[in-house]
């Protein structure tokens, strides 16, 4: 598989399948593909820079995407954000402590 197959692949499974990020304000980017390896950098940003929940969402790509895509065998996952970006702390440990988000998976 091409390298650009793998990355237009990515691409495909994050547009169709986590939608949020780009409902939300937020994108994402394809920083780096080595097919070799089966490793894929995937950076979110915009809206999701400032998400207290980003790292559930980093955490459903870096350990869905191994699953969906056959020849992809680690995600990394990232922030970027540009100089006005205002990151909220990271709530997930508090959130997976609250029972309502005891069976939480994010619905993409």
């Amino acid at each position: 598989m091409s390298t650009e197959s793998l990355e237009r692949q990515t691409r495909s499974y994050l547009q169709s399948n986590v939608p949020q990020i780009q409902d939300h304000g937020g994108h994402f980017e394809i920083e780096d593909v080595d097919e070799a390896a089966g490793e894929v950098t995937v950076a979110i940003g915009g809206a999701c820079s400032g998400c207290g929940i980003a790292p559930m969402t980093m955490n459903a790509i870096r350990t869905r995407l191994p699953d969906e895509i056959n020849d992809i065998e680690t995600v990394t996952v990232r922030r970027i954000s540009g100089p006005r970006a205002a990151v909220m702390p990271d709530k997930t440990e508090e959130m997976e402590e609250m029972d309502e988000y005891t069976d939480y998976s994010p619905p993409f």
